[in-house]
């Protein structure tokens, strides 16, 4: 069986996500591929992912993708979580993972309306969707808060967290628009202001977004399809990997593994694992390499089993949640974490710095390439600021002030 030791595993990291400087790309739809999709939850983090990975490209180069040329589409995908994928892609995800998601959102919604009096959840949520989706139809395009306006029953209220710190009322716009989405009806396009760190998006028709959606896929094809993907940029990974990142079922996971032929193979400290039946070979090792990657950016969240390139930082560089926070990486291993500096000092010249600590030595030479890519992004970013939505111990620190 062939062993896959764990520094060849950073070379494939290297290079497939693109983080070696000889394999950085020029076209963000084809890295985004190459990693199945960015992680958008944080909307500035889609930005920043494609930077670290490419050369020549600028933020409106994204947005282009996203917004003008629609080769790149935002949705709910693996895991209930947000990312942006090549629209090639869009079937896959969404019969793959996002049409379960649906399902479960519908029936949480119908068990809230149930809750708040309503006696027929499931037939006004039939109503309103069919309401939302002509208010929509009549805009073109809408804001939540004005689909609202149009739909009075999206202003249905109801409560979120009782008895947690995080209790709140709140309306069923956001519920709606989110299964609706999920449904793929309808999808989000340019956000308020055409920031691209904002997260108030306006909503379209998906008809209308893509005048030729995408053929459907099956659920079990789009299920094989999917781990494929994932193998071809994250291989190997084991069985443990692969359910926790798409979210599927065990079954599910090695029905999958099956119908594309996996590999086994054996990883450095004896776990098994899987990759691609073309995907056996040696992989060389690219050239020293330094990459700072955003917020739970798709490589570090790659995998759920990560002491083979996190080390000892867990602690300071995630969330009580699980969420990771922006990092260092060197050669395959993250080395440290960074943070924008925020200020509300006009004109100081703190605000935006990007600020940096390594965890690890890595030596004089390594350490200047990290303050060289430091400045790069300060220098890409430019008047931008964001703060990560999910944010960690070393982030909070390294911002403080």
């Amino acid at each position: 069986m062939r062993r896959i030791d764990d520094d060849e595993r950073r070379a494939r990291l290297g290079r497939r996500h693109h983080l070696a400087v000889e394999a950085r790309g020029d076209d963000v739809v084809d890295v985004a591929r190459s990693l199945v999709g960015f992680h958008a939850t944080d909307p500035a983090s889609v930005y920043v992912s494609a930077w670290a990975r490419t050369a020549g490209v600028e933020p409106g180069d994204m947005s282009g993708a996203l917004y003008d040329d629609r080769r790149l589409v935002r949705m709910l995908g693996m895991r209930r979580t947000m990312f942006v994928v090549p629209t090639t892609s869009l079937p896959v995800v969404q019969a793959a993972c996002t049409d379960g998601v649906a399902e479960r959102e519908r029936r949480r919604i119908v068990k809230l309306l149930g809750d708040v009096g309503i006696a027929d959840s499931e037939a006004w949520l039939k109503e309103t969707k069919a309401a939302t989706l002509a208010a929509l139809d009549a805009r073109g395009e809408a804001f939540a808060a004005e689909l609202s306006v149009d739909v009075p029953a999206l202003r249905t209220k109801f409560s979120y967290g009782e008895g947690k710190s995080y209790a709140t009322e709140t309306t069923m716009t956001s519920q709606m628009m989110n299964n609706l989405g999920a449904e793929g009806a309808i999808v989000r396009g340019r956000p308020r202001g055409d920031s691209w760190a904002g997260s108030q998006y306006r909503w379209s028709h998906a008809s209308r977004w893509f005048p030729a959606l995408p053929a459907t896929l099956s659920k079990a094809g789009a299920q094989a399809e999917l781990v494929r993907q994932w193998l071809a940029g994250f291989g190997p990974g084991t069985v443990a990997d692969l359910k926790w990142w798409t979210g599927l079922g065990l079954g599910e996971v090695r029905t999958a593994l099956a119908a594309i032929g996996a590999v086994d193979v054996e990883l450095e400290h004896g776990g098994a694992a899987v990759v691609l039946p073309d995907d056996v070979e040696p992989v060389a090792t690219p050239e020293p390499w330094v990459a700072l990657l955003p917020a739970l950016d798709p490589t570090p969240m790659g995998w759920t089993e990560r002491d083979w390139y996190l080390g000892e930082h867990r602690p300071v560089l995630f969330d009580r949640n699980g969420n990771i926070g922006p990092t260092v990486w060197s050669d395959g291993r993250i080395v440290g974490g960074w943070g924008q500096r925020r200020t509300k000092r006009k004109g100081d010249p703190a605000d935006g710095e990007i600020v940096v600590r390594l965890l690890d030595d890595v030596g004089a030479e390594k350490a200047a390439l990290v303050a060289a890519e430091a400045e790069r992004l300060h220098t890409w970013i430019g008047d931008v600021r964001f703060t990560p939505r999910f944010r960690t111990p070393l982030e909070r620190e390294l911002t403080a002030g």
